[in-house]
């Protein structure tokens, strides 16, 4: 046993740990996610976290590698849908923005300043590089699908950043999935011309 009444032992401790680590990115933000705060929230000893991650970033690359899997699903399922180009662009857009609406902690992190030694991961280079690859791939435009994750990860990040209102700000974020795919058809369209 440890101190109190915790156990020693947990089934699933590496799991468990990444399970409250979520909780703690999500309900408090990133300011809040210490390898400590995660050992309370899973009810374990301050050194447990230890035998899974070797320090907090690499916590927190799990984290995004995780995000990054679970973005590359929501846009499989989206670049599923049969259709011309500009229609593949608005899903892929609508999805990426529903992402990052429903999610915004775990979008701020996969994408933000808090993993300066990305290099050192490398599972999470290589979940980055398989969103390019899925958009290129349902695009079946490398160069296309680069431009068009470029787009929509800039308009994302302006809005999370609060820089522009597409209405979100009155109507919630529910409405960024549909204004997303608004701006990226125009703006397929006006590249046609």
């Amino acid at each position: 046993m440890t101190t109190g009444q915790r156990p020693y032992h947990h089934g699933d401790l590496r799991n468990t740990l990444l399970g409250a680590a979520r909780v703690i990115l999500e309900e408090e933000g990133l300011s809040a996610l210490s390898l400590r705060a995660v050992a309370r929230r899973a009810a374990v000893s301050h050194a447990a976290p230890y035998r899974h991650f070797l320090n907090h970033e690499a916590l927190l690359a799990e984290l995004a590698i995780e995000g990054f899997a679970d973005l590359r699903t929501t846009l499989r399922k989206a670049c599923a849908v049969a259709g011309p180009t500009d229609d593949r662009i608005a899903n892929i857009g609508g999805a990426y923005m529903r992402f990052f609406a429903q999610r915004p902690a775990i979008a701020r992190l996969m994408f933000g300043p808090q993993l300066p030694n990305r290099e050192t991961f490398p599972a999470l280079a290589a979940a980055a590089d398989a969103i390019a690859g899925e958009i290129s791939v349902a695009l079946q435009d490398p160069a296309l699908g680069v431009a068009v994750w470029a787009a929509v990860h800039g308009l994302a990040m302006l809005i999370l950043d609060n820089v522009i209102d597409l209405g979100q700000r009155r109507s919630g974020l529910d409405v960024l999935p549909s204004r997303a795919e608004i701006l990226l058809r125009s703006l397929f369209v006006t590249a046609q011309q």
